[in-house]
């Protein structure tokens, strides 16, 4: 003898929420187990810390080369994962047609989005934590107020986010590799990463000024290294990327 009903199949989604996080952990799984992946969002902005940090190699103006370095890398950690990493992985999943089947199932596509958005917060808290350890160990003495450095950070992924979606969304998945490590390389040399801004022309500094990069590692200097209270320029610069690419990429955004 059975309860009425016990074996009867009960279709349907599981709830909005459960979905979610289980696409966000199974994003966070693959990102994580990809060596690329693993290349670009910490053996690089690692290398670049601990390598410039103890050869005296570039110029970085007044104070200790890990005081300034630090922002710089972590500026270069949120870009590697919130647009360089995003875009090569959501192009291939794209061209590989993952992005229409996930499309067809009950998570909704903002859900997707989202999923996508939690795994890359999530790598980026390991990032940071990992970076952080590390610059200690380098004789760093960072400065300032913390939820400014939050701020930074989060509208620095909202921006590299939406441009990363956006190129992913437009672009063949061989276009978009090789534009994304073209953009990855060109900004970590002239994006204020490791060589001050002041170096550059000064023409050549009012352009660099205005990129997403330039803005949250000189923002990030400004706190961590000077005890300055709110960038509110380098805020509204990383603002008013953030909106125009998230909105952009939503309209011209590709699902095959």
């Amino acid at each position: 003898m059975t309860a009425t009903g016990m074996y009867t199949p009960k279709p349907g989604a599981a709830p909005l929420g459960r979905m979610i996080a289980t696409q966000a952990v199974l994003e966070t799984k693959m990102l994580l187990r990809n060596g690329e992946q693993l290349l670009l969002t910490v053996v690089i902005p690692t290398l670049v810390l601990v390598l410039f940090s103890s050869v005296d190699i570039i110029d970085t103006d007044e104070g200790k080369a890990v005081d300034f370095l630090t922002p710089g890398v972590l500026a270069l950690a949120v870009m590697s994962t919130a647009f360089t990493g995003q875009a090569i992985a959501t192009g291939f999943e794209r061209r590989y047609g993952v992005l229409k089947r996930l499309a067809s199932s009950p998570l909704p596509r903002w859900g997707l989005m989202t999923a996508k958005t939690a795994s890359v917060l999530v790598t980026e808290v390991l990032q940071v934590i990992l970076l952080t350890v590390i610059a200690f160990a380098l004789g760093w003495s960072p400065h300032g107020n913390p939820f400014a450095v939050l701020l930074l950070l989060i509208l620095g992924t909202a921006a590299f986010s939406g441009l990363g979606l956006l190129m992913a969304g437009t672009l063949k998945a061989e276009a978009t590799l090789a534009a994304a490590n073209l953009v990855f390389l060109l900004l970590l040399v002239a994006g204020g990463v490791m060589v001050p801004l002041s170096k550059f022309p000064a023409g050549a500094q009012d352009v660099l000024s205005l990129l997403p990069i330039t803005a949250l590692s000189d923002g990030l200097r400004d706190v961590l290294q000077h005890g300055a209270g709110m960038p509110w320029g380098d805020l509204g610069i990383l603002a008013v990327w953030a909106v125009a690419g998230l909105a952009v990429a939503g309209c011209f955004f590709r699902w095959e």
